[in-house]
């Protein structure tokens, strides 16, 4: 439901100057429109509230994560004052442009213009901001919408009709476009030939939102073009979720690979007779079953081809087994963000599954990198034929996959069966993994502590998420290093979810005979009693925090003065006051003292020996997020002086590119 309309004709006709098809959009700095909620006073919040303190510990954050990314989203604080946001730039606009410090002065005016309202939504040119003290992320709603519209028209009545299916027509193919782009932004352009107009269009939605998710928010703001839109040459629907807008004029800088459609005839070819356009229909009788014949000769060329290229490779028949798990997973998570890929498609994109594409040797089998027709990249986990704990890896992946969606968890695309063959298809991550990274002399240094910080808050995030706001509670129970992938621009992402659990909401930890993890990130309750909870998965990140922080292994073949783990040596420091010694050389003397000495506190805190001591992903959120919040001070860790058996290196499940890191643990004896 449309909730405003402001017929903004200045914001909405003055795009920002452009010189042809290279123009490029200036910054806005007042917002387009603004929704307060303060219909009732639980929707108030008081000044020096808590709630007002982790809003702006929400700012921060998210203003930080978007201007890296273009979009943040997540919560902060503990129940019942948690505060929510969400923060999208448009999909062009990036880099300075979507900085840090414009979006958390945009927070800042957004509170300022609501007073003390806890649920705002403020739509800017070129980006959009909402938050709430209510738990909108975790469906898909759209609202608060508000529409915008040009105030001029096309000049000839007769032409509305084709103008609007135009419009619509290229709208619908840039959102198609979008909900299959990785950041679910797209861009197009149309010819008009009646007033040699030139339409632009963009589409977007979040990048948490699935492919069907994306195309359903963008058809349902769609389908109110004409309500709103009729014969008007500019326009648009903007959404907490997905928004379109389309002018006459550039208003985006224009990508390469933007949707064309109709372009503008040549102008040396206008004054022709109207022979040539009957002579055009005959061209196009003739040529259009010419050309399907040739796509199906080539079509069939290449199939040959590709068949030929297999050599000997049939199409056997897929296992009983299998064929259950498939069924489960079109019984549960039809309509998900998942594909079944043929087999064909895994081999053409690794090239045959040749020595060139592989990345390595993981637990579970070896991992290829590969490139699909459209040109996306990507990772594929071929399973051992063998492996028992491959098919649990995998059944368990292919059920939580639809229901795990969140900026910081990396994407299972879908998978590929085929007789004994089985093979996990994720989004390919630039960077590898963070143990590249932090356990490496050179490319450590490449991580300044700003980039770390991100890390670190990135996989709190993700970890929150599965904890508390996905569908399913879910205990990941294998948090290391080499299970965080890095992206592009070096946002985190979880990944490997086979030994994952998936809880009720009303359950909080489970008994197990068979313990999985990695030696050195195991709760001391899990290894000993089989006990596992979500403060399981809190140790692991006190883990994982503590190697961030001093690039160093938890455990191996190393030894710290005494200790032979790190959390013993990190709290012996802490202790004599000298935690600034663990701090990784790669940093230099380059570093917020303060900031460091907190997430060293925070890291403490997670791996206390007594599960009950440690604090849940909201707190660690909202310790990592303050500056003058008190924190308790650490107990004893877990194997505090105890050495810790030492296991042979071994590559991770996902692959020796994605370097090297302590082996998964799976023990089936009861404990």
């Amino acid at each position: 439901m449309l909730v405003l309309l402001l017929l903004l004709a200045a914001a909405v006709s003055s795009p920002a100057p452009a010189a042809g098809d290279g123009g490029g959009a200036l910054p806005v700095l007042n917002p387009i429109s603004s929704f307060c909620n303060t219909t009732a006073a639980r929707r108030t919040y008081l000044p020096n509230s808590t709630f007002e303190a982790n809003l702006n510990g929400l700012f921060a954050v998210l203003s930080r994560n978007a201007s890296a990314s273009g979009y943040a989203a997540g919560a902060f604080g503990a129940a019942p004052d948690t505060a929510y946001g969400l923060l999208l730039c448009r999909g062009d606009f990036t880099g300075n442009d979507c900085s840090a410090a414009r979006l958390a002065s945009s927070f800042q005016q957004a509170a300022s213009s609501c007073l003390y309202s806890k649920d705002v939504a403020v739509y800017y040119d070129q980006y959009q901001l909402r938050y709430s003290d209510q738990d909108f992320l975790a469906g898909a709603a759209n609202e608060p919408e508000t529409a915008a519209f040009n105030m001029n028209n096309v000049s000839d009545a007769g032409d509305v009709a084709a103008f609007d299916a135009l419009v619509a027509e290229l709208v619908n193919a840039v959102a198609d476009r979008a909900s299959n782009a990785t950041r679910r932004y797209a861009a197009g352009k149309a010819g008009f030939a009646p007033e040699a107009m030139t339409v632009y269009a963009i589409a977007q939605c979040t990048p948490d939102l699935s492919p069907p998710q994306c195309r359903g928010c963008l058809a349902g703001i769609i389908d109110q073009m004409p309500k709103w839109f009729s014969a008007r040459v500019g326009g648009r629907i903007l959404g907490v979720r997905c928004d379109f807008r389309y002018e006459k004029d550039p208003f985006f800088k224009i990508p390469n690979d933007m949707v064309v459609l109709s372009p503008l005839p040549d102008p040396s070819s206008q004054g022709s007779s109207s022979s040539s356009s009957s002579g055009g229909l005959w061209i196009v009788a003739i040529v259009v079953p010419v050309a399907v014949l040739l796509l199906g000769f080539l079509g069939c060329f290449l199939w040959i081809r590709r068949r030929r290229r297999r050599g000997t490779v049939s199409v056997p028949t897929m296992s009983m087994e299998m064929e259950q798990v498939l069924k489960l997973w079109r019984i549960e998570e039809s309509g998900s963000e998942f594909s079944l890929y043929d087999f064909d498609q895994i081999a053409d994109a690794t090239d045959n599954f040749s020595d060139a594409c592989k990345l390595g040797q993981g637990g579970f089998g070896p991992v290829y990198k590969g490139q699909l027709p459209d040109g996306l990249e990507i990772a594929i986990k071929r399973l051992s034929s063998c492996s028992v704990q491959g098919l649990m890896e995998f059944k368990t992946e292919i059920q939580l996959i639809a229901k795990l969606q969140h900026t910081n968890l990396v994407r299972l695309l879908g998978c590929c069966v085929q007789a004994d063959e089985k093979m996990l298809i994720y989004e390919y991550m630039h960077n590898k993994s963070l143990d590249c990274f932090i356990f490496d002399t050179e490319k450590g240094a490449m991580l300044n502590w700003d980039k770390r910080f991100r890390i670190i808050d990135g996989i709190a995030q993700g970890l929150l998420y599965l904890h508390k706001h996905s569908r399913l509670r879910v205990i990941h129970r294998d948090l290391k290093a080499s299970n965080i992938l890095l992206d592009r621009e070096m946002n985190p992402k979880i990944s490997d979810f086979g030994m994952a659990r998936i809880f009720c909401s009303n359950v909080t930890e489970a008994n197990t005979t068979r313990v999985v993890g990695t030696h050195g990130y195991i709760a001391p309750e899990y290894a000993s009693e089989g006990l596992f909870s979500i403060k399981s998965d809190v140790f692991s990140f006190g883990v994982l925090l503590l190697e961030i922080i001093s690039g160093k292994r938890t455990a191996g073949f190393y030894q710290y003065g005494k200790f032979f783990n790190l959390t013993g040596y990190a709290y012996q420091l802490w202790q004599e006051g000298q935690w600034h010694e663990l701090v990784d050389q790669a940093l230099g003397e380059d570093f917020p003292a303060m900031e460091v000495m907190k997430c060293v506190q925070v890291a403490l805190l997670c791996v206390q020996d007594s599960a009950d001591d440690r604090p849940n992903m909201s707190d660690v959120i909202a310790m990592l997020g303050s500056e003058g919040l008190t924190m308790p001070e650490p107990r004893q860790p877990a194997y505090f002086n105890v050495r810790i058996s030492s296991l042979a290196v071994s590559s991770s499940s996902f692959g020796e590119s994605y370097c090297m890191s302590n082996v998964t643990l799976i023990e089936e004896e009861g404990r």
